[in-house]
């Protein structure tokens, strides 16, 4: 601490002590002598500070140096973790699945019965994670550029627009399957340039890197891959002037490099193997080469455009050859791996497609021709396009199979529901028909009771020759009772009417092993007296003496329920008959199950409403189908309307009224 004085004044300090002098000399910092020795005071306590901080600071330092091997410990404990979440996160990122890495070869693997054990690399849809990144960054960048400008809802042409940049911007690289059998050694794949043979390899050796790694892979399914401790790669082109190499000598360079340190565990990708030399020296090395490579590593992908080359599966299994797809319509490729087959160049066509000169294209056509021996390669090509166009019409059958596979799964699905809910049906019905039979006992013991009561009356006040008439007349009312309530005539009537009965192709008729239910007549009665019919999509062969014609059937309904179709005219059940099909015509309905899809239920509404429901119920349904019409009883407003549409609707066929057993339902047929 000191004071700065002017020269001139310095003597008002005369014990003073000068520090310092400013460089024009005309300011002197000087010490006061009251402030030296607060000065060496305040110098003191602060080196007694400094030697304080360093005494707690090695304190401290010892500390943490008695616990160096639990920070580091904890430390590296939390770079794996971090490794761990950013792994995740990364698979989060790209819809990643987790491989299963194999080792050993197939041998080692312990899958349930349901894997398959073909195949040491199984990979389904894998796309290049890099490309794939890539793709990831520009559609979040064209995300985050249109957070700010947000879409409203309704604006249908700003919707569009935003869709449309949004994949425009999410150029995605096309998935690959890479399907390797076990006890293949060596792949080689050929096709066309600019086919993508290249970057399938690449795909594998990232996804062998990726897997080793921990990395989830960006595919379908469960991808299976064996372990590699080594992947070494010859791809590109290695020529260098400073190191005197050429192309070929680069590339054989790095092969030698690869065999030296590859093993029975490594995975070798050698690109364009035996290029940039003669031709037949090229196929002659690249074979001895493969052929070494066999033996000495667990799988070596090649690519090549040496046809020679895929002729070596032939001669050994241990060789496999895969083939990128090339579309002849559109000269272009499809980026798909075709395993077991063998590709063509194509080069004259990519030539052709990129705009090349005709004239040229022609001459070198030519070339080709005078080339070929007896057009095999032509032969090849024709082969190999006809048995792609037909694996294309084999897997549209095998989608439209499943779609019909589907269809049923659901259809079985939805008919087993409703047969669960049969018991409670059954029970309602038993407790239902129960309460009517017992009905009709005290009816017709009223009905007796009645009788008696007149009969006795009749003895009091009738003399000896009424006696007779009074019996006769007693026993006639008794008579017509127990008629009224004991059909058996029809019964047997009936069941003599279905002996002689001889259904016809294409009659509808009700199975009473179905429930009664309406089925078409497929086949005429066979000598064991079985009838082949259809309910719905089932086709079943049922004895004749289970099917009755739907008159017979009527007319039976009709005999059993009398009794109460005396009390309940306006419900009877009545079949009402629009114009039938075209003869010769085939028809067939759903099932006659009711379910929630093929239900409408109009109760609880008004006639206008109801009529809207009904008529887009009717437009909804598909062809040949079954609508259950729910109007209930009421005022019967909404049933009348009901009717007037079905009876007017084009697409109604015919329709049943509702069953005593079955009270405001209506059954609609649809073609």
């Amino acid at each position: 601490m000191c004071v700065g004085i002017r020269a001139s004044h310095r003597h008002l300090l005369p014990d003073g002590v000068i520090l310092n002098v400013s460089g024009s000399g005309a300011t002197y910092f000087m010490e006061p002598k009251e402030a030296i020795e607060l000065n060496n005071m305040e110098v003191k306590l602060s080196n007694f500070e400094k030697a304080e901080e360093i005494a707690i600071l090695s304190l401290l330092t010892s500390e943490i140096a008695e616990s160096e091997i639990e920070i580091r410990y904890l430390l590296d404990r939390i770079l794996e973790v971090d490794l761990a979440f950013a792994r995740a996160a990364y698979a989060q990122w790209m819809n990643g699945v987790c491989p299963i890495i194999t080792s050993q070869g197939c041998e080692a693997i312990n899958f349930s019965e349901e894997e398959d054990y073909a195949l040491s690399v199984d990979i389904d849809g894998i796309q290049h994670p890099l490309l794939l990144e890539s793709s990831l960054r520009s559609s979040s960048d064209v995300i985050t550029s249109n957070s700010g400008n947000s879409v409203h809802l309704g604006d249908r042409n700003g919707t569009m627009t935003s869709l449309s940049m949004l994949r425009g911007a999410s150029d995605y690289p096309v998935p690959i399957d890479i399907k390797i059998k076990c006890g293949t050694r060596v792949v080689v794949i050929s096709g066309p340039n600019t086919g993508g043979k290249t970057a399938s390899m690449k795909t594998l050796g990232v996804a062998s890197l990726m897997s080793k790694a921990g990395m989830f892979l960006p595919a379908k399914n469960r991808p299976r891959i064996p372990w590699f401790d080594l992947v070494l790669a010859d791809i590109g082109d290695h020529q260098s002037l400073e190191q005197s190499l050429s192309t070929f000598s680069g590339h054989i360079t790095r092969i030698c490099n690869i065999l030296e340190v590859a093993s029975r565990e490594s995975l070798v990708l050698i690109d364009e193997i035996g290029s940039g030399t003669d031709p037949s020296e090229g196929v002659a090395l690249s074979t001895s080469i493969l052929q070494y490579l066999k033996d000495r590593v667990n799988l070596a992908v090649v690519t090549t455009h040496y046809a020679d080359l895929s002729l070596l599966k032939e001669k050994d299994s241990q060789f496999e050859n895969a083939a990128m797809e090339f579309s002849l319509e559109t000269l272009q490729p499809t980026y798909q791996v075709l395993w077991g087959s063998i590709g063509n160049s194509n080069a004259l066509s990519i030539a052709k497609s990129i705009g090349f000169d005709l004239n040229i294209i022609e001459r070198a056509q030519q070339w080709v021709e005078q080339l070929k021996p007896e057009n095999q390669q032509e032969r090849k090509g024709l082969l190999y396009q006809s048995l792609v166009e037909e694996r294309n019409r084999l897997e549209a059958q095998a989608r439209r199979a499943g779609s019909l596979h589907a269809e049923i799964l659901d259809l079985y699905h939805e008919i087993q529901n409703e047969a669960e809910d049969l018991g409670g049906h059954e029970t309602a019905l038993r407790v239902k028909e129960t309460q009517q039979v017992q009905q009709e006992l005290k009816t017709a013991k009223s009905q007796l009771d009645f009788v008696i009561q007149e009969f006795e009356n009749g003895l009091r006040i009738a003399s000896a020759d009424q006696f007779n008439s009074l019996i006769k007349k007693s026993e006639s009312e008794i008579a017509s009772i127990v008629e009224a309530h004991c059909p058996r005539d029809a019964y047997s009537v009936n069941d003599t009417d279905s002996k002689s009965y001889t259904p016809q192709i294409g009659e509808q008729v009700q199975v009473t092993g179905l429930g009664r239910k309406l089925a078409t007549v497929v086949e005429a009665p066979e000598d064991d007296e079985t009838v082949l019919v259809q309910h719905g999509q089932i086709k079943v062969r049922v004895k004749k003496s289970n099917i009755r014609s739907i008159a017979s059937s009527k007319r039976n309904t009709e005999t059993r329920y009398a009794p109460r179709l005396k009390r309940q005219v306006q419900q009877s059940k009545e079949l009402q008959v629009l114009p039938e099909p075209k003869k010769g015509e085939d028809v067939s309905y759903g099932p006659l199950v009711q379910t929630s899809k093929n239900t409408v239920d109009l109760r609880g509404k008004r006639v206008e409403e109801a009529s809207y429901h009904l008529e887009m119920a009717i437009s909804a349904s598909g062809p040949y189908s079954v609508l259950f019409v729910i109007h209930g009883m009421g005022t019967g407003a909404v049933k009348e309307r009901a009717l007037e549409i079905l009876n007017n609707h084009p697409r109604i066929v015919k329709y049943e009224q509702e069953s005593p057993m079955n009270y405001g339902c209506t059954v609609a047929y649809i073609k």
